[in-house]
């Protein structure tokens, strides 16, 4: 069994018993959510159901295994022929691990 859920305006694909690492949520660490923005399902049988565009029925019940910040991402502009023009800058993306609990249709 497993969805297609958006979380944070990206999509993930899920299973039970799944970690997956989403944008930061305002959550506290162990806090359950429900995220109701499920767009695909298919359970053990083969059966699918697509949502237009999220399904009504379907909900994904997550836990919170606590925020973390990403590896740092550096960049890096260089413009040849220019002594004084280069910038080098980083960027440390806050994230939130979810525990993919349950995945329960109404």
């Amino acid at each position: 069994m497993y969805a297609i859920i958006k979380v944070g305006g990206k999509q993930y694909w899920v299973k039970e018993n799944e970690i997956i690492e989403t944008e930061k949520q305002a959550v506290q660490k162990g806090q359950k959510i429900t995220l109701k923005e499920v767009l695909f399902f298919s359970d053990e049988q083969g059966e699918i159901k697509i949502g237009r565009p999220v399904l009504k029925d379907v909900e994904v019940i997550t836990q919170s295994l606590g925020d973390f910040r990403a590896k740092k991402v550096i960049t890096y502009k260089y413009r040849r022929r220019k002594a004084s023009s280069h910038t080098k800058k980083g960027h440390r993306q806050n994230l939130t691990r979810l525990l993919i609990e349950k995945i329960k249709v109404a």
